[in-house]
């Protein structure tokens, strides 16, 4: 699933190759792609695209009047290609420009997409809720969301109403760089720890964002481009493997139904 790291570096290539583009039309081929609170993708056409953001997961296509939310769930992927290039069996929706065409490819169907005005975000639900991004915290504020939660800390991090664009492997990573047992509970967590959360999610997230992401499995962002911070990893994915830093071997549990990856010395 594309988390944090990739979604920037989706948003960067396209905002490189569609930014003051014209839209001229549009195909919906899966139907069920465009959210139900949706307003008219017809709104669309003829408006400018001026910038592309990203909050946690979500990709924001601003054309000022108007606003395109896209969340890519587990599979999604945006390409660009000529406007006469044959329709990909697993593209479900196409914006064109005045000369190339973006499309969205999803073969678990699960991505959406909703156009709305500027001033209804509060309408995407998954926005409304959406917790400010690890750079964007203090060790206080992450403290007093979880110093009564009886949930191990694997899930907490998951949670995208406490901390925004860090999924699982991500936080896989950033509880063995802070030393944290993937089943402490929350209400055991210091401040001192809340603090080492932070700066080892700041420090892992921007790391993969230089990298242009973790490749693993089906991620690749538009045109192609893979990331290299798989590379990078220390526990994720590395069961059985000798940890990077004490050589004792890598296991893997369940939280939460999640595959979870840790060291048992570094992180006890």
């Amino acid at each position: 699933m594309p988390e944090l790291p990739e979604v920037r570096t989706v948003a960067k290539i396209l905002k490189k190759n569609l930014i003051n583009k014209k839209v001229s039309s549009y195909k919906i081929i899966y139907p069920k792609v465009v959210d139900q609170k949706s307003l008219n993708l017809n709104l669309l056409v003829n408006q400018t695209l001026k910038d592309i953001k990203t909050y946690g997961k979500y990709i924001v296509f601003d054309f000022e009047q108007y606003l395109m939310v896209s969340h890519l769930r587990m599979e999604g992927k945006y390409f660009i290609k000529e406007k006469n290039e044959e329709l990909d069996k697993h593209e479900l929706f196409v914006l064109e420009f005045t000369d190339i065409s973006l499309r969205y490819h999803d073969t678990r169907r699960f991505g959406r997409v909703q156009v709305i005005k500027p001033n209804e975000i509060s309408n995407v639900s998954g926005l409304a809720k959406l917790a400010p991004e690890p750079f964007d915290i203090t060790k206080e504020y992450i403290f007093e969301k979880i110093k009564r939660k009886n949930m191990p800390m694997k899930s907490i991090l998951l949670d995208q109403t406490i901390i925004a664009g860090l999924g699982n492997i991500y936080v896989d990573e950033v509880l063995f760089a802070a030393n944290i047992h993937p089943l402490r509970l929350g209400k055991n967590i210091t401040i001192k720890e809340c603090q080492k959360i932070i700066d080892e999610s700041i420090k892992i997230l921007n790391k993969s964002i230089e990298e242009g992401g973790t490749t693993i499995f089906s991620y690749t962002s538009s045109l192609g481009v893979s990331g290299n911070y798989q590379n990078f990893l220390s526990v994720h994915k590395s069961q059985n493997k000798d940890c990077k830093i004490c050589k004792t071997r890598v296991e893997k549990i369940k939280v939460g139904g999640r595959s979870t990856y840790f060291c048992p010395r570094c992180q006890k």
